[in-house]
């Protein structure tokens, strides 16, 4: 089921970063796997009613695989906070990608509740997070020094 979460989670961000529909290639890029892969779990997540697959033209979310998204989505933003703010994490965002789609949500919600951390409050989860590559928030912003123990 995860590898399934990723996918979901993936085609949520890169489709607010462009148009839908997203080419499986730009998804497969994002997760480091090859597009025919990408485009044989579309093919699924497809007959699971979760996105709408057209091969050639791209992928889309439904409304119940955009519904499953937005709650992985708020996931990663939480991990995502957890693995920069508090463990000064370099591969934050690729960590939470993994961990969102494995996680549940209200676990990483009351993991970020309960945490003793006084530092930068965790963002909001309304909006998609930037891409998960190289030019992400790992490039040593200086974010995370003021945390205390």
């Amino acid at each position: 089921m995860s590898g399934r979460s990723e996918y979901l989670l993936a085609l949520y961000i890169a489709g607010h970063q462009g148009d839908p529909p997203v080419s499986p290639g730009r998804v497969a890029e994002r997760l480091g796997r090859s597009p025919a892969t990408a485009a044989e779990m579309f093919g699924k997540l497809d007959d699971d009613g979760l996105v709408t697959y057209e091969p050639y033209e791209g992928v889309a979310l439904t409304d119940t695989g955009h519904a499953r998204a937005v709650e992985l989505h708020e996931t990663y933003v939480l991990l995502s906070w957890f693995f920069r703010s508090v463990l000064g994490l370099d591969d934050h965002e690729g960590t939470a990608m993994e961990m969102a789609a494995v996680m549940d949500h209200e676990v990483a919600v009351r993991l970020v509740e309960t945490l003793p951390y006084d530092g930068a409050a965790p963002p909001a989860t309304d909006d998609p997070a930037p891409p998960a590559d190289s030019e992400g928030e790992s490039g040593g912003s200086g974010q995370t020094e003021g945390r205390s123990h």
